[in-house]
Order: C-alpha cells, then structure tokens, then sequence
C-alpha cells in the first residue's frame, strides 16, 4: 500500500468550493486550488483512516514493522506478514509470559506454526538458618521438543532463533525437533 499520491483521488474537502464567491468563477483560482486538493488528497485519506494505521490488523504492511517498533517486539522481516501482524497485535501479552513456559510455547505457536513442550529443571531452595550455604544448583539446562501441528517440519534454525529470543540468558537452550506431540512414535532430533 502506498501512501503517496494516487492519481484521480478526489479530495473530501476541495479548496475551491470554500473560496469566498468572488473566486467561484474564477478559472485560475479554481485551476490553482485543484492541484492543490491533488497533493493534499492523500493526507486527507490518510487521516480520515488514521485508527486503522494503529490496528495491526489493518495497518499497511511496512507500517505493522514500524509498529512492532513502538511496542518493542522484534520481527524477522522474513516472516509472512500475518504472523507479524498476530506478534505485534499480541505483543503485550507475550511481553507479560516472556522468559517463561507459557511465553516460549506461545510464541513458537505463533511465529512457526509448531506445538512446543518446554522440559525445564526449575526449582527452588530455602533455609530457616541465616548465612547458610545454598545448595550446588543443578544444571541450567532447558530442553525444547517442537513438532509440527499439520504443516511442514519447521526448520531447525528457525526454531532456534526463536527458542534463543525467548530462553532466558543464564539457561542453556537444547532443541529437539519431533515429527509429532511427544508420546507419538519415531523421534528426530535436532
């Protein structure tokens, strides 16, 4: 979509017919003030539609990547561009489960398509004793089981990209790419 001039666009509100009487029958001033309603056309259309630009469902295509800019979520370019509609559109929400189980399988369910299953150690330790010494913590290793739901097999890459935006830092991410939901038969890992 383009937000340039378009050719034969009328004008809503056309200069001439506000000029005062005088100027009504004027021919210059009528000439003069049409190509004034070409170049504003666009910008009337544009503002007349504004709400639709904030709506990524709506917005025009490179105007959903500005947007995803404003509400601090990044898109591959590479993406389709429903899915970075739905990212941009749900951003809040995958901003309030980032980091976790919930945030990482959304967000594959989102962006490739793919039912995920997160297996992570987790845990925590407490003691009733001041200064105690905590125990060794168990390794921060996270793993990722991704299997299609009824389209291709994603590629690996892809899902690590995502499953490295979604991982939280100090955890080491392992990936494993199956044909289907975990409990199904065969297992390919990646």
């Amino acid at each position: 979509m383009s937000r340039a001039a378009v050719p034969g666009l009328p004008s809503p509100h056309p200069i001439g017919d506000l000029l005062p009487a005088l100027f009504a029958d004027d021919d210059f001033a009528q000439r003069f003030t049409a190509g004034l309603d070409t170049v504003l056309a666009p910008v009337f259309t544009t503002l007349d539609s504004l709400p639709a630009y904030f709506d990524p469902r709506l917005a025009p295509a490179d105007f959903v990547d500005w947007l995803a800019s404003w509400v601090a979520v990044d898109i591959d370019p590479a993406w389709p561009v429903e899915v970075r509609r739905a990212v941009v559109e749900r951003a809040v929400e995958l901003h309030r489960w980032r980091g976790t189980r919930r945030g990482l399988t959304e967000r594959l369910r989102l962006v490739l398509g793919v039912g995920a299953e997160v297996v992570d150690g987790g845990g925590a330790t407490w003691s009733t004793a001041p200064d105690a010494v905590p125990p060794v913590a168990s390794g921060g290793d996270v793993t990722v089981r991704v299997w299609p739901l009824g389209g291709q097999q994603p590629a690996e890459e892809q899902v690590l990209t995502v499953v490295r935006a979604g991982c939280p830092v100090h955890l080491t991410c392992r990936v494993e790419i199956l044909p289907g939901p975990p409990g199904s038969s065969g297992r390919a890992e990646g």
